[in-house]
This record gives C-alpha cells, structure tokens and sequence, in this order.
C-alpha cells in the first residue's frame, strides 16, 4: 500500500529551516545553504537527510555540543598546486563548506580539467548526493566522500563499531542520455544511521543483518540498534575504509573520539573529499561509429539497459522520479509524522506550526 503524504510549499520549508538555523546563531547564508540541500533532499526523497536529521545532527553533536561552530570562516590552506585547495573548516557547518567546495571544484575543472578540494575540521554535511547531483546537472562528472560523525560500523569479523557509516557519491552528466544525472550515492553500511532514526520515527522494522544490539547481536528493532553493519561484508569494509584513510592523509584523527566528548590536544571533527572533473578533460575523441562523447554514453547506456534488461533501474532514478513526483505535487512531500517533527523545529524558531489538516495529500 502506497504512503499518502502531506504537501508542503518550498517557500514554507526553507522558511522553517532558515529561521531554525538562524535561531542557533548561523548567519544568513549558512541558513540558506542548510535550507537549499533540506530541500534538495526532500525533492529527491531522501528522507534519510532532510532538515529533520540535519537539525537533530546539530542537536547531538554540532552548535549545542560544541562541534559546530556558526559563522566560522573557512581558511584556505597554502598549496602548491594550481588544480588542489585544502581548507580548515573551522567546524563551519558542513553544508556551507560543501555547496562552496563543489563550486570551487567546478571553477577550477573548469580551467584545469578537474578540481579538488579537500576539507580538515569540518562538520557533517548530509547528503552528499545532493552536491554531485547539481555539478552533474550543469556537465561535470562529480565525487565525493566523507567521514561520518560517529564510529558506529563494526568493521567486517570485528565486534566494535571504529568505522563511521561514510558515504560515497558519485554525479555523471547524464541528462541528455537517460533524462536525469545518473547520481551512485550510498552509506558503505547495510543501511544508514538515518534510516534506523526514520524508520523509529514510522515505527517499522529495520531489513535483518543490518544493525545489532548493545550485546552484538543482529536486531531488526530500530529502537535496540546500537550499531550498523557493512553492506557486502568485506566489501562495505573496505569501502568505507576508503573514507577514513583518505580523511587521515588530510588530518581527520580517530575515528572512535569523532564527535565524542572533547579529547585534549585530538581532533573529533570530519573531514571531506571533493573532485570535478570535466568531460572534455576525459576524452579520448576517438568514439567507435564516428559518435559524439554524448552519443556514446548514450549508447553505452542503452546497451547495458538493453537485452531484455528494460527493468533495470539506474542510479539516480528513483531520485528523478521522486523530484518528478514532488513537481506534480506542487511541494515537498512530508509523512505524518515528518510533519510533526517539522512543527518542532518551527516551535524552535518561534514560527507557527503547519496545520497538518489544512495541508493537501499526495
């Protein structure tokens, strides 16, 4: 059975989250860059990492517990490569460094070919889909990884979460061969920490090997689950592993004291990786059939999705449709219960709750 959802205008949403960030102490264009990546998010239906989950990360281990800090700046670090910028944070919300490091990526693909940034000192920045996702839409080809707040992955045939749940996502131009970018963007555990909160929130179960309890043993209560396990065994592993060393060659310190109580003299923030690369840099111009670069992605793709292989879903699609189905809505789509988390924010902020009655269905 299908969920039926309540519609709520962009406008009112980004207004909510706006005054909430504002009312934590962040300064205005923060606030907004929170506000465009909750609103991304919701459009794509990532529930996982909407403003919900953004706020209640700020709540636990950002501006409240000290690992936020609004209306920091961000020092660019000397480098000697044109092509690379590394940043100190400065523990700035981790939103703002993120849409300013991908838009710094893209000026510097756009001069050299590619463009890295690599950020030390940072603060979570949610759904790094959403960041790949706008660089693709305008032709890059995009990455990004990060490290997760917290340690709460059991590293495979080990008993105690060292790993954080660090994502991976990749952006691929791909509008004009499929109708939307092709974004593969996943958590490196069975399922994120996010959606164990979701699915509490819904009161659903959680799929089975996918989190334990606090004696180890694999649960499907949301509300037992202490840690997560690796999606693909060793391979979720190693993956996710991938995120911590690339963190520890910028400085990001251990990973079991990330966001914990304060350690004198460590470093307990996350760090981020960011690349653009683009497509002209790539090319060989030598494309079987006489074919554009275009036309042979668009090839390549048909072929994979061909043979009998029309049911095959891409990345990225769900993504579309959900934004599609959003656009027919006129709004952002929000459960119940979403709603009423939403409504507390908006207390938060000394705004007046939506009206869950008054607000149409979907």
């Amino acid at each position: 059975m299908s969920e039926t959802f309540h519609v709520v205008p962009v406008e009112t949403h980004e207004s909510i989250v706006r005054s909430a960030y504002l009312k934590r102490g962040f300064d205005a264009a923060e606030a907004e860059h929170a506000a465009t990546l909750a609103t991304a998010a919701t459009r794509h239906g990532i529930r996982t990492h909407n403003a919900i989950k953004a706020l209640h990360l700020d709540d636990l281990f950002g501006s409240k517990a000290g690992g936020c800090t609004p209306r920091a700046t961000i020092r660019r670090l000397p480098s000697r490569f044109d092509a690379c910028e590394v940043w100190d944070a400065g523990k700035k919300l981790g939103q703002a460094v993120a849409w300013e490091a991908i838009e710094t990526c893209i000026r510097l693909a756009d001069r050299h070919g590619s463009g890295t940034v690599s950020v030390d000192n940072a603060f979570h920045y949610l759904w790094g889909g959403g960041y790949v996702m706008e660089a693709a839409r305008r032709g890059y080809i995009a990455y990004t990884n990060c490290t997760a707040s917290l340690a709460e992955v059991v590293p495979f045939k080990g008993v105690f979460p060292t790993l954080g749940t660090n994502p991976h996502s990749w952006g691929f131009p791909t509008t004009e061969a499929v109708g939307f970018p092709i974004v593969i963007d996943w958590a490196t555990s069975v399922i994120a920490m996010g959606r164990v909160q979701q699915l509490k929130r819904e009161g659903k179960m959680l799929p089975p090997n996918a989190a334990v309890d606090k004696d180890g043993k694999p649960t499907t209560d949301p509300a037992a689950a202490v840690s997560l396990l690796p999606f693909g065994d060793h391979k979720g592993y190693g993956l996710s592993l991938i995120n911590e060393i690339a963190a520890a060659f910028i400085g990001g310190s251990l990973p079991t004291i990330r966001s914990r109580a304060p350690v004198p003299g460590e470093k307990q923030g996350c760090a981020f990786f960011f690349q653009v690369i683009h497509p002209d840099a790539v090319s060989g111009a030598a494309f079987a059939g006489g074919r554009t670069q275009a036309a042979n992605v668009k090839a390549v793709l048909a072929d994979i999705l061909g043979h009998g292989n029309s049911g095959c879903m891409l990345p990225g699609q769900l993504e579309a449709e959900a934004a599609a189905r959003s656009v027919r809505a006129g709004g952002l789509l929000f459960s119940t219960a979403e709603v009423e988390a939403l409504n507390e924010i908006a207390h938060e902020a000394g705004l007046p709750p939506l009206s869950i009655a008054a607000l149409p269905t979907a």
